[in-house]
């Protein structure tokens, strides 16, 4: 099949296309520019390059398309994205897979597809978008929403592993807030199979929340950190409005959330199986781990 992509360059993006060109099918990559594209080309993909907000753009590609994946998602971009993919698919029941995120839910220790959301600032644009996207006529509409996506030594886990060291004796390892709250986790190529069979499967009017059940606290994610990287004191707690002041108060208040979740309604419907290596098993002895890093 053909796929309009958005974001083949990026985190998620680049695992998806690898997936999705894995599978068969035939990529067309918006991309941004000329570097961006050789690397989409060196991937296998075509690319296209163009502003996602270019309406005409997208309109017309999405219609030669068998279906579009947009990973691109920003406040910037979905609003005119999405009108231009319902104009180049509407009526055509071609899938069109968005993208959401975990952090919609708010607090919450069971997040499943039917809860209520409470998203933080940082992340309070995307509800109107995903409405419409639910509400569009003759697509097959889809939405992942994945949680903290880890692997590759890439994405938000950097923030754990990058964090300062206090100049204390012995030193420790700052945690965001004081460490107790969870975080549901995906890693990223288990991220990119579930997309795939979104896009492969013949569902629609659905979201689909990407986590694997697998849901550490900060503090155990820290302590992990810590101990590969032989951090003597181990890790000490800050206040959330320290860590509001070191991360940026709307990333922070992100990170600070609470949250579970199973994923379970993707296993039901898709089949998907995630299987990669644990977010503790990463930061311990994988691709965060320090020696992994000096390696290369």
């Amino acid at each position: 099949m053909s796929i309009l992509l958005t974001g083949a360059t990026g985190f998620i993006g680049s695992s998806v296309l690898r997936h999705l060109i894995d599978e068969g099918h035939a990529v067309t990559a918006l991309v941004r520019d000329a570097t961006k594209a050789a690397q989409v080309t060196a991937s296998g993909a075509t690319a296209l390059i163009g502003d996602a907000r270019d309406i005409d753009l997208v309109a017309d590609a999405s219609e030669a398309s068998d279906g579009v994946i947009h990973l691109a998602s920003s406040k910037d971009v979905d609003h005119d994205f999405i009108t231009a993919v319902f104009r180049g698919l509407e009526g055509s029941d071609k899938p069109f897979i968005h993208t959401g995120g975990i952090w919609s839910y708010g607090n919450n220790p069971d997040i499943t597809e039917s809860s209520p959301v409470d998203p933080p600032a940082l992340t309070s644009w995307r509800g109107t978008n995903e409405t419409r996207v639910r509400a569009a006529l003759g697509i097959r509409t889809v939405i992942v929403s994945p949680g903290i996506v880890y692997g590759y030594g890439k994405g938000v886990p950097n923030d754990i592993v990058g964090a300062p060291v206090t100049d204390t004796d012995p030193p420790a390892l700052r945690l965001i807030g004081d460490g107790t709250q969870h975080w549901a986790t995906v890693h990223v190529d288990d991220v990119a199979a579930l997309y795939v069979l979104a896009f492969e499967n013949e569902v629609a009017g659905t979201t689909y929340i990407a986590a694997i059940g697998q849901n550490p606290t900060v503090l155990e994610l820290t302590e992990a950190a810590a101990a590969a990287a032989g951090i003597a004191g181990g890790v000490a707690a800050e206040s959330a409005d320290a860590s509001r002041e070191r991360l940026g108060a709307g990333y922070a208040d992100a990170l600070l959330l609470d949250q579970k979740a199973s994923g379970t309604r993707a296993r039901i419907d898709l089949g998907w199986v995630p299987n990669r290596p644990s977010l503790i098993e990463e930061l311990t002895r994988g691709s965060y781990a320090p020696q992994r890093a000096t390696l290369g």
